[in-house]
């Protein structure tokens, strides 16, 4: 089955300050670099930016995955220890089913670089056909998680029903297994 429209993708950065624009978002810009890197399918993103306010990121998550029609949504910041950092609360708040599987490989790969990754809370889960991923807000970290996750990514959104993800192969190569490729 063709897509008849880009599949749309949700970047939310979480942010006291870049919402107040007192600092510049550096982590959405990354991760849409990131993407546009990683798809080779038509794709669309809606950015946004939110104060870390557990109510308006669980409203603009759910925003983004039901009235947007996102397959994906990637946030970042909010995923440390600090008392404004609610960012895995919000999430777990908005889903269905969780995905701790996400957040533990991104850990494990973080600690190879940083030793504070242990303080890291990145989650996922599914809210209804969309995939929601928690990532740090450094930029390096991002590409780092997102290298690491991505490969699963578009497999995980073709079983909840999202679109058919495909990936510019010598960037990020995603795992389907043989019965779930298209063309093969």
């Amino acid at each position: 089955m063709q897509q008849s429209s880009p599949a749309r993708i949700g970047i939310l950065t979480v942010s006291d300050r870049a919402s107040r624009g007192e600092y510049e978002d550096r982590g959405g810009p990354a991760i849409r670099a990131w993407l546009e890197q990683a798809l080779a399918s038509p794709w669309a993103p809606a950015a946004r930016i939110v104060p870390d306010e557990t109510d308006l990121v669980a409203g603009a998550l759910r925003d983004l995955a039901d009235g947007e029609g996102c397959c994906l949504v990637v946030t970042t910041g909010g995923t440390g220890p600090a008392s404004r950092d609610i960012t895995p609360e919000a999430t777990e708040q908005v889903c269905d089913k969780l995905m701790p599987g996400f957040g533990e490989l991104m850990r494990s790969v973080s600690l190879q670089h940083v030793p504070t990754a242990i303080l890291s809370r990145q989650t996922a889960g599914i809210r209804g056909r969309c995939l929601i991923i928690n990532l740090p807000g450094k930029p390096s970290a991002i590409a780092e998680c997102l290298e690491a996750v991505f490969p699963a990514v578009p497999y995980c959104i073709d079983l909840i029903e999202g679109p058919y993800l495909e990936t510019r192969e010598d960037f990020v190569q995603a795992f389907r297994p043989a019965h779930a490729r298209r063309g093969a």
